[in-house]
C-alpha cells in the first residue's frame, strides 16, 4: 500500500494530517459557523412565521372590524328610518288634530255667526215694527182724524202685524 501511495506521489503522513486539520477546521466551522448561522436562520424563521401569525390575525381583526362596523351602519341606518317614520306619523297625527281643531273653530265661528246674525234679524225685525207701528198710528189718525187710546192703538197694531 505504500508503494501503491509513493507511485501515486502521495504522502500517507501528510494525507492523515490533511484529514486531521479538515477535521479540525470542519469541527471548528460547525462549531463557530454553520451552528450560530443556522440558529440565526431558525430565529429568523421563527420571526418570520410569528410576523406572518400576526398579520393574519390583524386581517381577521381587520375583517372583523370592518363586519362590526357595516352592522352599526346598518342599524344606524335602520334606526334613522325608524326616526323618520315616527317623526312622519306624528307630523301627520299633528296635521290632521289640527284639521280637526280647525274645522271644529270653523263649525264654532259659523254656528256662532248664524246666532249673532239671527240676533240682529230679530232686533231689526221688532225695530222694523215699531216703526210700522209708529207709522199706522199717524196714518190712521190721519185717516180718522182723531186720537185713539194707547190701549187700542197697541192692540190693532199687533192684529194687524201678526196677520202678514
Amino acid at each position: 500500500m505504500q508503494e501503491l501511495f509513493s507511485k501515486l506521489g502521495i504522502d500517507w503522513k501528510l494525507l492523515i494530517a490533511q484529514i486531521v486539520n479538515f477535521l479540525v477546521l470542519l469541527f471548528i466551522l460547525w462549531k463557530f459557523a454553520y451552528g450560530p448561522v443556522l440558529a440565526m436562520l431558525e430565529k429568523r424563521q421563527k420571526k418570520i412565521e410569528k410576523g406572518l401569525k400576526d398579520a393574519d390575525e390583524a386581517g381577521k381583526k381587520l375583517a372583523e372590524s370592518a363586519e362590526k362596523q357595516k352592522e352599526i351602519l346598518k342599524h344606524a341606518r335602520t334606526e334613522a328610518k325608524d326616526i323618520v317614520e315616527k317623526a312622519r306619523l306624528q307630523a301627520e297625527k299633528s296635521k290632521s288634530e289640527i284639521a280637526v281643531e280647525a274645522k271644529a273653530q270653523a263649525e264654532k265661528i259659523i254656528v256662532s255667526a248664524k246666532a249673532e246674525i239671527e240676533q240682529e234679524k230679530q232686533k231689526t225685525i221688532a225695530e222694523i215694527k215699531s216703526e210700522i207701528g209708529g207709522l199706522i198710528v199717524a196714518a190712521t189718525e190721519k185717516i180718522v182724524g182723531e186720537k185713539m187710546d194707547g190701549e187700542k192703538d197697541r192692540e190693532m197694531i199687533e192684529k194687524s202685524l201678526n196677520e202678514k
